[in-house]
């Protein structure tokens, strides 16, 4: 059960009050991979960090990128710089990036690989993320909300069979289909160790997580209630069962139509909208249920020019009337001008 909205007051950072339902006469605005390559105070900050991941477990510089957005743009909310296979590392299976390439990891692909992934995550290797919130809880404006997040349990589980991201997800299908028992038992791992690690996460100063499921869209109807909705509700009641009052944000990208059913199903306060779900249907079927976040064309923010400022437009038009978060319906892409960020922000804020 979604819990009962908070007392909203002018101290309220907008973020948290769209969260909690409130219709709003300007929406919050943050986006998806905010602190990223797009900014050179960040490029700055990696160079000096090495590599990725060196940067993710560094508390001083995630903390420094994960505010460089909010002194630069001041978005309406900060999101934890840090990565979703921090899990996956976190329980024993070896993590790196391939430059240029992207996430690599030693594939779980049978019981014997599965026999060597721990059972519960170890909170060490977490550690240093969870003093970049605290870091990032002391200095960030009183009006900001601050965002934690974590990979949803499906999309983990691709990355952790497979050893790398696929276009089809296929590795993790077809281990699924074969040997359903030992999949299920990789998810269960994963939704264990989100759990504690969300749970700490909200200890240690966010507001709200997010719980990204970046290939939901690849599941049918039937493997999508098995494998997306009924991890993530186990999350989210493992969540709710330490931190009644917990804001949970649901984004199971590509799942389009069956987003209605993950809502019911999740017990979300709120779903993020990919970039092409029809908007009308997201307005009746969704909004009307609990607030959206998205779902601008990250293509079309770095092409800027006419059609960004047509589709910001049909966005508010389309979901200005419901509790709305402006956002992306991904991640904001590496070569997206630093001036057509600015532009946006002025015409939902104008």
């Amino acid at each position: 059960m979604t819990p009962p909205a908070l007392p909203a007051t002018s101290a309220t950072p907008l973020f948290l009050r769209a969260l909690a339902g409130e219709t709003l006469a300007v929406p919050p605005v943050w986006l998806m991979r905010q602190a990223g390559r797009y900014l050179p105070e960040y490029r700055e900050v990696r160079a000096k960090a090495g590599s990725f991941l060196s940067l993710c477990y560094n508390p001083e510089l995630a903390a420094e990128v994960t505010l460089q957005p909010i002194r630069r743009f001041g978005y309406d909310a900060a999101i934890l710089f840090s990565d979703i296979l921090v899990v996956p590392q976190a329980l024993g299976q070896k993590l790196w990036f391939a430059e240029g390439e992207g996430p690599r990891l030693d594939p779980v692909a049978d019981a014997a690989r599965l026999a060597e992934i721990d059972a519960a995550a170890d909170g060490a290797k977490l550690d240093p993320i969870l003093e970049t919130v605290r870091r990032v809880r002391g200095a960030l404006p009183h009006e900001t909300g601050f965002i934690g997040f974590c990979g949803a349990p499906w999309t983990v589980a691709t990355y952790m069979v497979a050893g790398r991201g696929t276009p089809d997800q296929g590795p993790a299908k077809t281990l699924f289909a074969h040997d359903p028992e030992l999949f299920q038992a990789i998810i269960d791992r994963i939704v264990a160790a989100s759990v504690v690690y969300l749970n700490a996460q909200i200890a240690a100063g966010v507001d709200a997580v997010q719980i990204f499921d970046s290939w939901a869209g690849a599941l049918g109807p039937d493997d999508f209630k098995r494998w997306c909705v009924a991890p993530t509700r186990q999350i989210v009641d493992g969540v709710r069962a330490v931190h009644p009052q917990a804001r949970i944000i649901g984004f199971p990208r590509g799942a389009g139509r069956q987003i209605p059913d993950y809502v019911a199903g999740t017990g979300v306060d709120a779903v993020g909208l990919e970039t092409d779900i029809d908007r009308a249907f997201a307005r009746d079927a969704i909004q009307s249920k609990l607030p959206v976040q998205g779902n601008l064309d990250p293509q079309i923010l770095r092409a800027g020019g006419p059609e960004l400022e047509s589709e910001i437009e049909a966005i508010l038009s389309a979901f200005g009337g419901g509790p709305f978060i402006f956002n992306l319906g991904h991640g904001i892409l590496p070569d997206t001008p630093i001036a057509h960020v600015e532009r946006l922000l002025k015409a939902v804020r104008g």
